[in-house]
């Protein structure tokens, strides 16, 4: 059982660091992760000024660090992509629009969520 909780232990510190370390790659290398880290930012000091409940704040913070995980594996999609073959492909233009679609899509219901609790 030591053991068990040992090697569990071990394996969360890796993949703690793994995932620092993918952020820290993405983060110097794309720009759109800068750019959306920075309106996350600007988005949950809003929600946390205005006058919202608990629920409201956690769903845009909620939304906007979704955001970021569609941001970096639309990053993860690009660079797969681009390691497999540098040349121009219509299935290779396809994963990464589709990428770059499913960011854009969590972009629009994090603001559907603003609009909702704005309005509401």
């Amino acid at each position: 059982m030591l053991n068990t909780l040992k090697a569990e232990a071990q394996r969360l510190k890796m993949t703690v660091l793994w995932s620092w370390q993918g952020w820290c790659a993405t983060w110097t290398s794309e720009k759109s992760l800068r750019q959306w880290t920075m309106a996350n930012v600007a988005s949950a000091a809003l929600a946390l000024a205005l006058d919202l409940s608990p629920s409201e704040r956690a769903l845009i913070i909620g939304f906007g660090i979704l955001i970021l995980a569609a941001e970096l594996l639309n990053t993860g999609i690009e660079e797969t992509v681009n390691r497999i073959s540098p040349d121009h492909h219509p299935l290779a233009k396809k994963a990464k629009d589709a990428g770059s679609a499913g960011v854009a899509v969590t972009a629009i219901a994090a603001g559907v969520v603003w609009l909702i609790i704005l309005i509401g």
